[in-house]
């Protein structure tokens, strides 16, 4: 199992009211946090695209802070989590554009997540009148196929579809060495998983909440990549999921941190703007908040593995639980509300203690995958 980290820009009210720039330095914070977990052997870094979702994610020019990590890393992957490709909110061919230019950026480092978008408060604001969410499915259904051709063709044949049309056009750059990035999708629901799998993308798993949870997402994926006819050169076959993760020196030192993070109130942001996730019972609809998280509360929510939080070697075995359910990429969502030294400091510890005894590979396993479909 490889190891990365997400980053989304969270700016909470309590943080805004403390500090009149607190945007900006959460923003220059997430680099750093990017910057450490190179440094600390993590493989992958995502960065979300997110519009008007106040709070919660304040990142939506992802495109421009992947280029400044570009330059500011060395190793580890960078990934949109996600561009989202609906022509209402970016051109299909400027997305393919911004993708091959990371690329050179980054020396073919770049990992291309696409998606829909988080829910009806986001999407809805760039499709006025359009009041069902499932039909951003169609749309991006009839666009994503089009990214490899517009990067392997020296001139792009063009493209006549329901939702936007394109004459023959060469588009510039094309990706860096071979092949081109690989490619993803952010799913939410058993359906989203085996339609990823049947395309040969791999998986965002963004709504996987717990262990638990992984059974029926590798059962779908898992199913149906067997059948896959990729859109792209080749399929990566991957199921990221991303969780919660505090590690410090002690197993108290680590709940006292979690404890004091409001917590909660990213979790009641996430329900707030995510309409189209599964919502577990007992969330409350917003303004309502969960309750605060007390330790006991979070010494709860480590045994329903529904967060990983401890002192390094108890971080090791919640990691290896998710390996053995089956994920191909543990990614960790930061930041949460923690202070900017306890998450780099969970960084560095997992860097040190945990990262080398599971991911024992130098080579990223999507790199293995490009390289083979440029040979084959």
């Amino acid at each position: 199992m490889e190891f990365g980290i997400f980053v989304q820009g969270y700016v909470p009210a309590t943080r805004s009211r403390a500090d009149p720039r607190a945007e900006h330095h959460a923003l220059m914070e997430e680099t750093e946090y990017v910057i450490q977990a190179d440094r600390a052997g993590f493989k992958y870094a995502w960065a979300s695209e997110h519009h008007f979702l106040d709070e919660y994610s304040h990142l939506s020019a992802n495109d421009v802070f992947l280029g400044y990590l570009a330059h500011a890393t060395e190793r580890i992957h960078l990934g949109s989590g996600i561009f989202n490709p609906l022509p209402q909110v970016n051109h299909p061919v400027k997305v393919a554009e911004k993708a091959a230019m990371l690329d050179h950026l980054s020396g073919g480092r770049f990992e291309f997540g696409t998606g829909r978008g988080a829910g009806s408060h986001e999407i809805l604001g760039f499709l006025p009148g359009v009041t069902d969410m499932d039909a951003t499915k169609e749309i991006w259904e009839e666009t994503i196929a089009e990214f490899p051709k517009m990067w392997r063709e020296g001139e792009y044949e063009g493209f006549a579809g329901r939702h936007w049309s394109l004459p023959p056009r060469r588009i510039l750059p094309k990706p860096y060495g071979p092949s081109h990035p690989a490619m993803w999708y952010a799913a939410g629901s058993p359906s989203s998983y085996a339609m990823a799998a049947r395309k040969g993308l791999g998986v965002l798993g963004f709504s996987v909440q717990k262990v638990s949870d992984m059974e029926w997402v590798v059962d779908s994926y898992r199913t149906a990549v067997r059948e896959a006819e990729a859109v792209g050169d080749f399929v990566n076959d991957n199921v990221m999921v991303t969780t919660t993760a505090i590690c410090a020196e002690t197993h108290q030192e680590a709940v006292r941190i979690a404890a004091s993070s409001n917590l909660h109130y990213l979790q009641s942001l996430l329900f707030r703007y995510h309409d189209t996730f599964p919502r577990p019972e007992g969330i409350p609809e917003w303004p309502e908040l969960l309750p605060e998280y007390t330790e006991e509360i979070i010494e709860l929510l480590i045994a329903e593995e529904l967060m990983i939080c401890g002192d390094p070697d108890e971080v090791f075995r919640q990691c290896k639980r998710w390996e053995q359910a089956g994920a191909d990429q543990l990614s960790f969502g930061l930041p949460v509300g923690v202070p900017y030294e306890d998450t780099m400091r969970t960084i560095r510890l997992i860097g040190e203690h945990v990262v080398p005894k599971i991911d024992t590979d130098p080579v990223h396993r999507t790199t293995r995958f490009r390289q083979a479909a440029a040979t084959a």
